[in-house]
């Protein structure tokens, strides 16, 4: 086809005008809790009318508020990367998974994933170091114990950094040295189920920022010179 005889060619499309779509859009600054070493965790691109992870660990952030161009975050599930979870299954083991329902003493309802592997003992020969089905059951029976144990004693908060830290998964390895030697103990995935209501003033505790709801505490006040009381009047 020629292009000069086609007489329609070319006004499709006429008349409209291209608008720049990052004209209507604003960056925002994504604020993680102080539970993180690493507080700014990048930024968003969002459109005016509307309103990192540790490793191997995917981590869920949820915006509880924004505060000028600051979106507040707070930590909303966890759950580890695919390649993570592929390199530690391997042959002559067994794998051991259990999950369990918790609830903090401040309210949070969670549900936390936890997995293990077996591994030999010193000294052992054996190629294999697999766990007996009555050994299965003593271990993620310990795991549960130990997650809701955790979990009930103490906040949202304290839970969050155990799951960094991985101290939930050290303890229950400790825990099953006398059942079966384990390795690769981690609480591998944390479900929000319910939440409190919302409050304020928790939210700028998680971001180390005062609420304005404190009282200031009195001080003593420097005086210049010697006061000196006044006489009373014959007049009152």
């Amino acid at each position: 086809m020629v292009a000069g005889r086609n007489k329609k060619l070319g006004k499709k499309g006429r008349g409209k005008k291209t608008v720049d779509p990052f004209l209507h859009k604003e960056w925002f600054d994504i604020k993680a809790p102080t539970i993180f070493e690493s507080r700014t965790v990048g930024k968003t691109l969002v459109t005016k009318s509307q309103g990192k992870h540790q490793a191997f660990r995917k981590i869920r952030m949820i915006c509880e508020d924004v505060q000028g161009s600051n979106c507040l975050l707070n930590f909303h599930g966890m759950n580890f990367t695919t390649d993570k979870l592929r390199s530690m299954v391997k042959k002559w083991q067994t794998l051991i998974e259990a999950h369990v329902d918790v609830k903090t003493t401040d309210g949070y309802y969670l549900r936390l994933f936890c997995i293990g592997f077996t591994k030999k003992a010193n000294g052992q020969r054996r190629r294999t170091a697999y766990a007996q089905s009555a050994q299965v059951r003593k271990i993620r029976k310990v795991m549960m114990e130990r997650m809701a144990k955790e979990a009930s004693a103490g906040d949202f908060k304290g839970l969050c950094k155990k799951f960094m830290a991985g101290a939930i998964g050290q303890d229950i390895t400790k825990a099953c040295n006398g059942i079966y030697p384990l390795k690769d103990v981690y609480v591998r995935k944390v479900k929000v189920l319910k939440k409190p209501k919302f409050d304020y003033a928790r939210l700028m505790e998680n971001h180390g920022e005062s609420s304005g709801t404190a009282s200031a505490a009195g001080g003593k006040v420097a005086r210049s010179g010697d006061f000196v009381e006044p006489l009373p009047s014959d007049d009152i």
